[in-house]
């Protein structure tokens, strides 16, 4: 059963940044569909098995942004 799970990233202003988070986030394993809307600075993670919100922050943050809140 796939779970989706959003979160608030900061620092994303272009569709670089886009490709850039899309690219580290689909590296996660489970990982299925991933979302990114920079205009409202949100990430919407798709996968076939709980991710961790450790494993997304460190990916995003590989990428250069920062997960808030």
């Amino acid at each position: 059963m796939a779970s989706s799970s959003t979160y608030t990233v900061r620092g994303m202003t272009c569709d670089h940044c886009v490709g850039s988070v899309t690219a580290e986030v689909t590296k996660i394993p489970g990982v299925t569909d991933v979302d990114v809307d920079v205009a409202h600075g949100r990430l919407t993670v798709t996968s076939t098995e709980g991710v961790s919100t450790e494993a997304v922050t460190e990916a995003v943050e590989e990428a250069g942004y920062a997960v808030v809140g």
